[in-house]
């Protein structure tokens, strides 16, 4: 399938908020290996949209407790991406938030986001009820299992074991608990 024919539905939502006079804001989550990042980039492409990923809102050593992942949606630092990205959202100017380093596992370098019309915000549990309805639009990918565990171990064989013991129970539970797909605006399959 043609990428303009799989995502035909989703350019013209875009398209139609991008006719507002205010920045306008996407929201991609998903399944683990489901091309969340791909979208983003491809949207990135082809609107000139600066992306933030939640990837880059790691919980630091200090924050992971057992109370924090025992918590739906606990498992990323919701309260600095609540106070460096959300104040920025529905404003059309320019911001800088910090990046996790998961090398040094602290924060690391800071990531410049540029005035735009459109911002993308790509990555598991960016549908966070604390923040969800400042989005324009809410996506969600799925993609069924068995290609899933292509992509991760394609991905990275070495860490894989640990998104599926790990990583993907802690989604599971967010999605569920907060009904994540079924809020998204658009659910898109791949």
């Amino acid at each position: 399938m043609e990428l303009t024919e799989k995502y035909s539905l989703l350019f013209s939502k875009i398209e139609n908020l991008m006719k507002k006079p205010s920045r306008i804001s996407i929201a991609i989550d998903g399944n683990a290996a489901s091309g969340k990042t791909t979208l983003a980039n491809i949207l990135s492409e082809r609107y000139g949209a600066p992306i933030i990923h939640m990837d880059d809102f790691f919980l630091r050593p200090e924050q992971r407790t057992p109370e924090r992942f025992a918590e739906a949606g606990g498992n990323f630092d919701k309260e600095r991406f609540l106070r460096e990205v959300v104040p920025y959202i529905r404003k059309n100017e320019a911001f800088s938030y910090q990046i996790f380093d998961c090398s040094s596992m602290s924060l690391g370098k800071y990531r410049e986001i540029p005035k735009s019309s459109l911002l993308i915000v790509e990555g598991s549990y960016s549908h966070h009820p604390s923040f969800s309805d400042i989005f324009d639009l809410r996506v969600f990918l799925s993609v069924d299992e068995e290609e899933r565990k292509k992509r991760i171990l394609a991905r990275n064989k070495e860490k894989s074991e640990m998104f599926f013991s790990r990583w993907i129970p802690l989604e599971n539970q967010y999605f569920s608990a907060f009904s994540i797909r079924e809020k998204a605006d658009i659910v898109i399959f791949g």
